[in-house]
């Protein structure tokens, strides 16, 4: 079994932020009308928070702002960072954020005290720089959630972590946030943020490729509807992962059957050559960890790593 879960640490105790800085309903400003801007904006104002603009540019985006935020002002990326006086949401692309928040601050939108927070996994504190520069208090707030951009979002968030990265005088304030958005903080380092990301898209963003991979492969052996079958049974193995670690694994790998996995490749390279490679990169992956787990002893291993190195597989063409 993989090692336990670590307690989750309790919020660090920093010093109070002044009340004359963050009154207890915030003015928000919203730049990104994205999945998840709208989301949060519509779960910050349904706490009573005050959320004053939010910029649309595409038409999905005045879409969702039209249903999430149907009485906020659509306006200008400046205009909306002017407009919040309390806190402003930057909720772009990753790629995108570093551009949004120098462009901002160079011009002149960005006032000392507002707190400049951003919802991006893969950044912290430093991609804020020039917001801080320009007196404003830097705050790193990621939903650990996949969203859809519609309502049926905001049921979700009740209960979900946040990773949080703020200076120690801002933690308060984003743990009051994180409560008034219905979630938990769960601290994150600055130098931690990219291996926090890679874990959450490693383990949803992957999982719906293969999903979608297992779904495809049956229809390739003529079952119709995919998702009755595979519905049961990854709810259970999600279930048992996350309850029971490396303990919940099953199949044919932590068995060690060495046939049977070769036989997959064979008709895998037949049928769908594409999944051959990340089948193989898997099933290696699971076989580390079933031997590490003492799932599998590494004697009953031997003839299953062999095939998975190519050793033994005769590839149909």
């Amino acid at each position: 079994m993989s090692a336990p879960l670590r307690p989750r640490p309790a919020a660090p105790h920093g010093p109070a932020v002044p009340p004359a800085a963050t009154p207890r309903l915030l003015t928000v400003g919203i730049v990104g009308s994205g999945r998840v801007g709208t989301v949060l904006g519509a779960a910050l104002a349904a706490a009573g928070h005050r959320v004053v603009a939010v910029t649309a540019g595409s038409g999905a985006s005045r879409a969702r702002a039209a249903l999430l935020l149907p009485e906020v002002p659509r306006r200008s990326a400046a205009a909306v960072a002017r407009a919040a006086t309390d806190l402003l949401l930057v909720a772009v692309p990753d790629d995108a954020l570093a551009g949004v928040v120098a462009a901002l601050a160079d011009g002149g939108a960005l006032r000392p005290g507002q707190v400049v927070a951003h919802t991006s996994g893969a950044h912290g504190l430093a991609v804020l720089a020039p917001a801080a520069a320009a007196g404003a208090r830097p705050l790193a707030l990621h939903p650990a959630m996949t969203f859809t951009g519609t309502p049926d979002d905001l049921a979700r968030l009740a209960g979900i972590s946040y990773g949080v990265t703020a200076p120690a005088e801002l933690r308060p304030l984003a743990a009051r946030l994180v409560a008034d958005l219905g979630g938990v903080p769960e601290w994150v380092g600055e130098a931690d943020r990219p291996l926090y990301h890679a874990a959450l898209a490693h383990g949803a963003n992957h999982l719906v490729t293969l999903v979608n991979e297992a779904a495809d492969r049956l229809r390739d052996a003529g079952v119709t509807q995919p998702e009755k079958v595979l519905a049961p049974l990854l709810r259970a193995a999600l279930e048992n992962a996350l309850r029971l670690g490396d303990d919940a694994l099953t199949g044919p790998v932590s068995r060690g059957d060495a046939g049977t996995v070769e036989r997959h490749l064979a008709r895998l390279a037949a049928t769908a050559p594409e999944s051959v490679a990340p089948y193989l990169a898997l099933a290696r992956r699971t076989a580390d960890r079933a031997i590490a787990a003492g799932r599998l002893r590494p004697v009953d291993a031997e003839s299953l790593l062999g095939v998975l190195a190519g050793d033994r597989r005769q590839v149909a063409a």
